[in-house]
């Protein structure tokens, strides 16, 4: 299923109320749970109870509650009894977007000052969807690091190029040669910027705390797929999840260099950046609609990760 579709849309939507479903039914026995009815909950309440099917339905809460009962198992606070009520929330997108923070699903125990987030997937695991543009600055917005007055002027006419396509009503089909015309200058040029950041200033760690979109915390991120397994993996980049186990959690070990940024072999869309302590991230560059626009976008992936990093996949 192609990701950022309305479809898909509507499938993630659907999955995070599934989740809080779940999260009330492993929670209830034990202790005091509210449900924040928000205007994010009541979406995703929508999308599920009217857009999606009787099947989908009892997919999404079986894998919902595997998942889920995973989490538990590492946040046994969840369920034990405590001195206040457990608070779920949804956390409204456009808050999630301003604070670079991709948690969906929201645990609260307010007078501990404690809470617990769940990005919430349905059939994708990619890091990231970040756009390129003549406007966008990506050096300020993924590193904090601006990038230069040359690079704009590099990208400035591929951008003119497809103002005139667009502006034509021309469709990316319609372009024979999109990838030497459009894609290859602007992945060179991105490369070239991209390498000039780092010789100013190590972007190594930046870079992944954007691509995982802590927000500065950290979260178990819960990833639907079709194949009847839920995959749970522990973002513990800042050592707060499981706190209250015997057996740790490992930080999550973040790059300190940059090794490489060049071309995956025989593609004209996608680079590979490698980094040491095991980091491998994957750029491909797409056209995310059939029509022309100004702008591209990548499709962001974790190619391979650090040994502190895992993955568990549970079925249901």
């Amino acid at each position: 299923m192609k990701f950022n579709t309305k479809k898909s849309s509507i499938y993630g939507k659907a999955y995070e109320y599934a989740c809080v479903l779940a999260l009330k039914e492993k929670v209830a026995p034990h202790r005091s749970i509210e449900i924040e009815e928000n205007k994010s909950y009541k979406i995703a309440k929508n999308h599920y109870n009217n857009d999606i099917t009787k099947e989908k339905q009892d997919e999404m809460i079986l894998s919902a509650k595997a998942g889920i009962e995973k989490i538990l198992d590492f946040e046994p606070r969840i369920t034990k009894d405590g001195i206040d009520i457990l608070t779920v929330s949804i956390q409204p997108d456009n808050i999630a977007k301003e604070k670079n923070d991709i948690r969906d699903v929201i645990i609260i125990q307010r007078k501990l000052q404690w809470e617990i987030g769940i990005s919430v997937k349905h059939n994708h695991s990619a890091l990231k969807h970040s756009r390129l543009s003549y406007k966008i600055d990506f050096g300020s917005l993924w590193l904090n690091e601006p990038c230069s007055k040359n690079y704009f002027e590099e990208i400035k006419p591929i951008f003119q190029k497809l103002d005139d396509y667009k502006r034509k009503g021309l469709l990316w089909r319609d372009l024979p040669h999109k990838e030497d015309e459009i894609y290859v200058p602007l992945l060179n040029s991105f490369i070239k910027e991209f390498l000039l950041l780092q010789q100013r200033k190590n972007i190594s760690e930046n870079l992944i705390k954007y691509l995982i979109g802590s927000g500065g915390k950290d979260y178990y991120k819960l990833i639907h797929t079709n194949s009847h397994k839920v995959r749970i993996m522990p973002f513990n980049v800042y050592g707060t999840l499981n706190m209250d186990s015997s057996k740790k959690l490992p930080p999550i070990e973040l790059p300190t260099r940059i090794i490489e940024l060049e071309y995956k072999e025989n593609s004209k869309t996608t680079i590979i950046l490698t980094m040491n302590k095991g980091w491998s991230i994957s750029f491909r560059l797409h056209n995310a609609s059939s029509k022309i626009e100004s702008s591209l976008k990548f499709d962001i992936q974790l190619q391979s990760k650090p040994e502190t990093m895992f993955y568990i996949d549970c079925e249901w």
